[in-house]
């Protein structure tokens, strides 16, 4: 599915297709549909609603924005893995709503989102279990982003995904 996705992704660049249009098969690999949300924010252009962005962020998820201690695992097979919290905050600013954390065994939380009382996690798929979105306690992006590697990921994801839209290739400046 992702090296579809990519392919298009490219056939797209090349002027074969239009900006994210994906065969008709194509479902949603996150939990929750986001259908009726739409994008407060105008500075993602091509950015309308969660299925967007998705498809967006399959073309700039990579090792470097994975989260250190998961980086090995990483993989384009598994581009979610290490996303969550970076993600989620990048939702909110597109968005808006709340970014919320369900609690795991190892004492860190998977962060996803709730606008206008609708649930979404566009990086559930990083787990092979179904999560409990029911009850978790809200995120802060000044606790998140207290961690410098973090922030940094984070602004690293906003600049790939820029150039995603863009039909660009992302560099290091």
């Amino acid at each position: 599915m992702y090296l579809f996705l990519l392919e298009n992704m490219i056939a797209q660049k090349r002027g074969k297709m239009n900006r994210f249009k994906a065969k008709k098969e194509y479902k949603n690999m996150y939990y929750g549909c986001g259908k009726k949300i739409r994008a407060v924010s105008g500075e993602y252009p091509g950015i309308g609603c969660p299925d967007d962005l998705y498809r967006a962020l399959l073309g700039a998820w990579s090792a470097d924005t994975c989260a250190p201690r998961m980086r090995k695992d990483w993989s384009e097979q598994n581009p979610t893995l290490g996303q969550c919290s970076i993600t989620a905050f990048l939702v909110q600013d597109i968005f808006g709503g709340k970014v919320f954390g369900v609690p795991l065994e190892d004492g860190n939380y998977h962060c996803y989102n709730c606008v206008d009382g609708e649930v979404f996690d566009l990086t559930s798929e990083q787990f092979p279990y179904a999560l409990d979105y029911s009850g978790n306690p809200e995120q802060f992006r000044d606790v998140h982003f207290a961690k410098e590697e973090k922030r940094h990921r984070y602004e690293t994801l906003r600049i790939k995904l820029k150039a995603v839209l863009a039909g660009e290739k992302y560099t290091l400046e």
